[in-house]
C-alpha cells in the first residue's frame, strides 16, 4: 500500500510539473490573437510567435518581460452584471439573436464569462423602484421575488446554462433597503438603514439567497452594499466603515452561518478605490469582524474626483489582507453616446483597467451591464452608459464594441483558477499581464495605448519572440 501511495504521489507531482512546463513547448508554436483598430482585426490570428536566444536585452530594446516561476494570485473569473435593464432588453431580442448573444458571451466560442451579478432590489437600471415584500413587513412573510421572475431570472438561468457548472459564480448587491427602513423614508438619494430594522435586514438577505437556490441558481457571494458612501439620484444607502463593521458583525454575518450560509463570500466596501485602503483597515480591524468578510470589492469611478484610476490603493490593500480576495464589482464608460460605440477609446479604458488591476492582484474582475439598448438604458433615473454588446431596437441589430473585444482578450484565454505570473513592460505605453492556466498554458496580454506601431520583445527564460503591437491594439499570445 506505501508503494502506491508513493508511486501515485510522483506521479502526480511529475504531472504537475509537466503542467506548469508545458508553455515552454509553445515557445516553438505559441499563437498570437490581435484586435486592432488600424486594421479593424477583432480576434485575429497571426502568425505564430517564434523564440530565439536573446539573452540580456538593452534598455533601448522594447521589450514585455514574463517569468513564469514567480506566481501570484489565482483568477477566479471574468463576467459581467445582469440587471433589469439587461434582462429587459435581452427579452426584446429575437430568438435566434438571443442565442447569438449568448453564445458570444458564455458560449464555447464566446469570451468566457463565468461570473454573473445581479441586484437585490431596483437600482438604476431598472425601470422603476421595487421591493420583494410589502410596506413595514419586519417578519419578511410577504418576501417574493416573482418581480424577477419576468425578465432576470429567465436571463440568469440561460447564463448558467451555458457555463461550466463548477466555475459558475453568482453573486448580488443591494442599491438600498426598502424606504420604510431607511432614515429618508426614500430608497433614492442616500439616507441610512435604521438601526432598528440591522436584522431585518439581514433576514432580508437570506429570503434572497433561498428564493434564488430554490430555482436552482446557486449563490457564491454577496456584497453589503454597493456604494455605501455616494449619495445619488438613484437607490443609494450610506454606511461609514464603522457602521458597515457593525452590521457585518452583529448581523449580517452571524445570520448567514446561523442559517448554514457560511460559505458565501461575504464582500465589504464595493466602491471606489480612493477610500479602499481606509474603509478595509477600519472595517476589517477587529478580528470578530474580518472571519465573516471574504474579499474587498471595487469600482473605477475615481475618476470623479482625481485625473486617474488609483491602483496601488488596490497593491496596499491586498498587502495589508493577503487573505482576503479582491474583486472589481463595477465599471463602465458613462454619459452614453450612441455615435461613440465603435470608439477603440472604450475597448482601451477596459484593457487599462484590467491590465492594472490583476496586476496588483485583483482575482476577479465584473463589468458592468452585459447589454443595453441603444439609449444606453432603460434607467429609471436618466443615468444612461455604454455597455460591451448594445442592441439597436429599432434596426434589431447587436452592436459589439471594442469594450467586448478588448475585455474578451483576457476572458477567452485566461481560464478560472489560473494564476498569474511575474511581468513588466519598460515602456510606459505598453501594458501587459500574463496568466498561466491550470493545463499549461501561458497567455500573455499586451496592449499599446500609443499613437505608434512598435515593435517589441517577448522575452521569457533569455529568449525573445519579436511582434509587432500596431498602435491602440491588444493581443494575446498562448504558449
Amino acid at each position: 500500500m506505501k508503494k502506491t501511495i508513493i508511486v501515485f504521489v510522483a506521479l502526480s507531482f511529475a504531472a504537475s510539473i509537466n503542467a506548469q512546463n508545458y508553455w515552454k513547448k509553445g515557445m516553438k508554436e505559441g499563437r498570437v490573437i490581435i484586435t486592432s483598430q488600424k486594421t479593424n482585426e477583432k480576434f485575429a490570428k497571426k502568425a505564430n510567435a517564434k523564440f530565439v536566444d536573446f539573452p540580456q536585452p538593452k534598455e533601448t530594446d522594447v521589450c514585455v518581460f514574463v517569468d513564469p516561476d514567480f506566481k501570484y494570485q489565482k483568477l477566479i473569473g471574468i463576467g459581467g452584471a445582469i440587471t433589469d435593464a439587461s434582462a429587459e432588453v435581452f427579452a426584446r431580442i429575437p430568438k435566434e439573436k438571443q442565442k447569438e448573444f449568448i453564445e458570444a458571451y458564455y458560449g464555447k466560442s464566446g469570451i468566457g464569462y463565468n461570473i454573473v451579478r445581479t441586484n437585490m432590489n431596483s437600482c438604476d437600471f431598472s425601470s422603476d423602484s421595487y421591493t420583494y415584500i410589502n410596506d413595514n413587513d419586519e417578519s419578511l412573510k410577504s418576501f417574493d421575488v416573482k418581480h424577477d421572475e419576468q425578465y432576470k431570472i429567465p436571463l440568469i438561468k440561460e447564463a448558467q446554462k451555458a457555463i461550466i457548472p463548477k466555475d459558475f459564480r453568482f453573486y448580488f448587491s443591494p442599491w438600498s433597503p426598502p424606504a420604510w427602513m431607511k432614515s429618508n423614508n426614500n430608497m433614492l438619494k442616500g439616507g441610512r438603514l435604521l438601526d432598528k430594522y440591522y436584522q431585518v435586514w439581514a433576514n432580508y438577505y437570506i429570503k434572497f439567497i433561498q428564493e434564488y437556490e430554490k430555482r436552482n441558481i446557486p449563490v457564491w457571494g454577496l456584497t453589503i452594499q454597493n456604494e455605501p458612501m455616494a449619495v445619488q439620484t438613484w437607490e443609494s444607502c450610506i454606511y461609514t466603515a464603522d457602521k458597515e463593521a457593525k452590521f457585518l458583525k452583529e448581523n449580517l454575518g452571524p445570520t448567514l452561518w446561523k442559517n448554514n450560509y457560511k460559505d458565501k463570500k461575504v464582500i465589504i466596501w464595493d466602491h471606489n478605490r480612493d477610500l479602499m485602503y481606509q474603509r478595509t483597515t477600519t472595517t476589517l480591524q477587529d478580528p470578530e469582524t474580518s472571519k465573516y468578510a471574504s474579499g474587498i470589492g471595487y469600482h473605477w469611478y475615481e475618476t470623479w474626483n482625481n485625473k486617474s484610476q488609483l491602483f496601488d490603493n488596490l497593491a496596499e490593500t491586498h498587502r495589508a489582507f493577503p487573505d482576503k480576495f479582491l474583486i472589481f464589482t463595477e465599471g463602465c464608460k458613462e454619459q452614453f453616446d450612441f455615435s461613440k460605440i465603435y470608439d477603440v477609446s472604450l475597448g482601451e479604458l477596459y484593457g487599462r483597467n484590467m491590465i492594472n488591476d490583476f496586476n496588483k492582484g485583483t482575482s476577479a474582475w465584473t463589468d458592468w451591464n452585459i447589454l443595453l439598448d441603444e439609449k444606453g438604458g432603460p434607467n429609471h433615473v436618466g443615468n444612461f452608459c455604454f455597455a460591451p454588446i448594445i442592441y439597436d431596437t429599432n434596426k434589431q441589430e447587436l452592436h459589439y464594441t471594442y469594450e467586448y473585444y478588448y475585455i474578451g482578450h483576457i476572458s477567452k484565454y485566461v481560464k478560472p483558477n489560473a494564476q498569474r505570473v511575474g511581468t513588466s513592460t519598460n515602456k510606459d505605453f505598453l501594458l501587459s499581464t500574463s496568466f498561466l492556466n491550470e493545463s499549461g498554458e501561458l497567455v500573455v496580454v499586451v496592449m499599446n495605448e500609443g499613437d505608434k506601431d512598435t515593435d517589441f520583445n517577448l522575452w521569457i527564460e533569455g529568449k525573445s519572440s519579436k511582434l509587432s503591437a500596431p498602435a491602440h491594439s491588444i493581443q494575446t499570445i498562448i504558449l
